[in-house]
């Protein structure tokens, strides 16, 4: 069974998303984002959303393990910020439901949504500059960057949470990551 590690970073649905992997046969824990990544055994890492403002040690630490990564909301800033985007404050602040247009309908995690779906979104913070090597994978009328992507890393972010109920194809995420994951473990 695939095993994919959570890493807390304080967010108010995290137990969410490891209920969310559970359901689409993923064995998942929770760790707290002061594990050593040398502790980390899995073939895949989640890292949460959370309250904080993005910093690069906190994801970063994890970007060197040799498994694909998912980054949610504050993981995904984080992530941007650990490899060289920027991340800075949104126009619209808090959470919402916002229609995403995915923009790249060959992207292993978010591809499947395409043309469009609907998430539930923080854009307190968001990412306005990509890292090299990622791509864009989806936008919004509310935020630039909802999603991005280095599949030749398995380097993954959303800016929404799809492991809660207000977002209507969460559960394809995770189930995507799942594959990214079981495909990278094969290989």
């Amino acid at each position: 069974m695939t095993r994919i590690v959570v890493v807390d970073n304080d967010g108010q649905f995290t137990h969410l998303e490891r209920r969310a992997l559970r359901e689409v046969g993923v064995e998942a824990e929770i760790v707290p984002n002061t594990t050593p990544p040398a502790e980390i055994d899995a073939d895949g890492v989640v890292l949460s959303g959370g309250p904080h403002s993005a910093e690069a040690e906190r994801g970063g630490r994890y970007l060197d393990l040799d498994v694909p990564v998912l980054g949610i909301c504050l993981g995904m800033q984080d992530m941007a910020v650990a490899l060289g985007g920027r991340v800075g404050p949104g126009e619209y602040g808090g959470y919402a439901d916002v229609t995403v247009r995915i923009e790249d309908p060959d992207d292993p995690v978010v591809g499947s949504l395409a043309p469009e779906t609907r998430v539930w979104a923080s854009h307190a913070d968001e990412v306005k500059e990509l890292p090299p090597g990622f791509v864009r994978t989806g936008t919004s009328d509310v935020c630039d960057i909802e999603s991005m992507g280095d599949a030749d890393r398995d380097r993954y972010g959303v800016q929404w949470h799809p492991e809660v109920a207000h977002t209507e194809e969460g559960a394809a995420v995770f189930e995507n990551f799942r594959a990214v994951c079981e495909r990278a473990s094969d290989g």
